[in-house]
């Protein structure tokens, strides 16, 4: 875990899911601000709980302290994700600091699939998502980043973003990630860095093994799907790693939505929905 001193807001909120007679149910929170978790909902049936986790400071600042403890219990089935843009403001001199721990017991599903994070200019953030699972667990995740507000004409020329993704079974590493990005302008320009390209997305799925077919497919949307941007997938142990490098928040959002959409037929038996809070 990740520690900043003196933080100005210490939010914490804590997630408890349970599958019970064909439902998967809420069955503990605990919302410190500025987080709040809205009522469950069931667009899909009772069998996968959605939730939105609401960030009602508008923003993150330096100094600034979250916690998500969040815990599937054996067979729950849970769709995760924000309302809006998270923003991460500029620095006062004070590091920002999120730590995500995720729990999926035996045959649980998580889908955590927040929208898009702003770095803004001069902004200093730290992420740590560590996550444990146990056998027959399944896990899919994304993380959208924006570097700079590029409507105003701002790029990311000062502060850092560092984020980790750690993922566990039985003790064991599937996948670890560790990404610092220093703002600066030979980061932002250099075709080595992000090549004038402010935005930079990461889909990591870990579950069944993927089938020779299914990763082609994937591969063959990274050639076919993508016009501003460029995306790349990597197979990892029990699951697929995927990068997303461009300039269209729409158009990361969408590539990612079309291979949730395919791993899902395989790993859940059913199709991806569009929320109505992402439109």
């Amino acid at each position: 875990m990740i520690m900043s001193n003196q933080s100005n807001w210490h939010g914490k909120i804590n997630l408890n899911y349970q599958y019970k007679s064909d439902k998967t149910e809420l069955i503990s929170s605990f919302a410190q601000s500025p987080f709040k978790i809205q009522q469950s909902f069931y667009p899909e049936g009772e069998a996968i709980c959605h939730n939105i986790i609401l960030h009602t400071a508008g923003g993150v600042v330096g100094g600034d302290l979250l916690d998500q403890n969040i815990n599937l219990n054996s067979n729950s089935q849970t769709l995760i994700t924000t309302p809006a843009a998270n923003k991460i403001y500029r620095s006062n001199g004070k590091i920002a600091v999120q730590n995500i721990n995720i729990t999926l017991k035996n045959n649980s599903i998580l889908e955590y699939l927040p929208q898009e994070m702003i770095i803004f200019d001069g902004a200093k953030y730290h992420q740590s998502n560590i996550i444990n699972l146990q056998d027959h667990s399944t896990l899919l995740i994304w993380d959208i980043i924006r570097f700079g507000r590029t409507a105003r004409g701002e790029i990311f020329s000062q502060g850092y973003w560092q984020s980790k993704l750690e993922i566990w079974q039985e003790e064991k590493p599937l996948f670890i990630d560790n990404i610092c990005l220093k703002g600066e302008d030979n980061l932002y320009h250099n075709l080595t860095g992000l090549n004038n390209n402010p935005i930079l997305g990461t889909l990591t799925y870990i579950g069944n093994n993927i089938n020779p077919e299914t990763f082609t497919n994937i591969r063959q949307l990274c050639q076919d799907s993508l016009i501003n941007g460029k995306g790349g997938v990597t197979e990892l142990i029990k699951g697929l790693n995927c990068r997303y490098l461009g300039n269209s928040t729409t158009e990361v959002k969408e590539f990612f939505f079309k291979i949730w959409q395919i791993l899902r037929v395989q790993y859940l038996g059913k199709n991806a929905i569009k929320l109505r809070i992402w439109s």
